[in-house]
Formats: C-alpha cells, sequence, structure tokens
C-alpha cells in the first residue's frame, strides 16, 4: 500500500498521522486530490478546466493549442496533469466522465 492509499485509509477512519511521517512526502497532496466530497473536476484550475472541456469534446492537442494560442507541448502538459488529476488514464475516459456528469453535450 502507497502513501497515498494509506492516508486515504485514515482519513477515511478519521485518524491522526503524526505530520513527521507526512514531511518528506510533497506530492502527497496531491495524490489525496484534495476534498473528498468534491467531484474530480473541482480540482482543475480554470485553464485545466477549459482544456479538459475540449479534450472530452474530442478536439485534438494542435487544435486546442491554435485556439488558446499555447504551444502543443503546453497542453500536452495540462493533458497529462488533468489525466493524473482526475485518475483517469485516456481522453476516451475524460469525455465518459463529461457526459456522465453533464459537462459536455
Amino acid at each position: 500500500m502507497d502513501i497515498a492509499e494509506q492516508v486515504r485509509t485514515v482519513m477515511a477512519k478519521s485518524l491522526m498521522l503524526d505530520p513527521a511521517q507526512l514531511t518528506d512526502n510533497a506530492k502527497l497532496v496531491d495524490d489525496l486530490g484534495g476534498d473528498p466530497n468534491q467531484p474530480p473536476h473541482a480540482s482543475l484550475s480554470e485553464r485545466e478546466f477549459q482544456i479538459f472541456c475540449k479534450l472530452a469534446a474530442g478536439k485534438p492537442v494542435s487544435k486546442i493549442a491554435d485556439e488558446l494560442f499555447l504551444s502543443v507541448k503546453t497542453v500536452s502538459t495540462y493533458r497529462a496533469r488533468i489525466l493524473q488529476k482526475m485518475d483517469m488514464k485516456t481522453n476516451a475516459d475524460l469525455t465518459y466522465y463529461a457526459i456522465k456528469n453533464g459537462l459536455i453535450q
């Protein structure tokens, strides 16, 4: 069990962790995904959400880059962060989630 799973387990049981155990794990907060009562897309920044919607609608990274006046590499980086934050693997996962949650038509 990795540290993020351990913390989720502890949080679910409303237990406390020793802060000394967490000081070396800067990635911990990102792995937890914020408030467990919020939907996964709520953890996205405005720009990430904007790109998420375009990806979910089936737009290619290059077209999104052109529309938002960003480089393809920047949009690809946003895509990777979005997938990580939402614990998904593919654009198809994003599309399914967006349709299921009424974020796109």
